[in-house]
């Protein structure tokens, strides 16, 4: 059914995906995505709670986008 090889290179994908999105978000953080104004943050002694709904809002409208032009050609 399913080789070594398969399962190898299925988990070297998945590290590989991992590994960008890691990066991406590296790089959405110094451009200032998710400080957006729109985002909740909550403080409180012993407590952060932070609602990134502007960015999340950002970051599917941008996906919708580019899952949208890529699926015309």
């Amino acid at each position: 059914m399913f080789g070594f090889d398969s399962i190898g290179k299925t988990l070297l994908v998945i590290g590989g995906v991992i590994a960008l999105t890691g990066i991406l978000f590296l790089l959405l953080g110094r451009v200032g995505l998710g400080r957006l104004p729109g985002d909740i943050l909550i403080k409180r002694e012993n407590l952060t709670i932070f609602f990134p709904i502007t960015t999340m809002i950002v970051i599917s409208i941008l996906l919708t986008l580019f899952f949208n032009i890529f699926r015309r050609f």
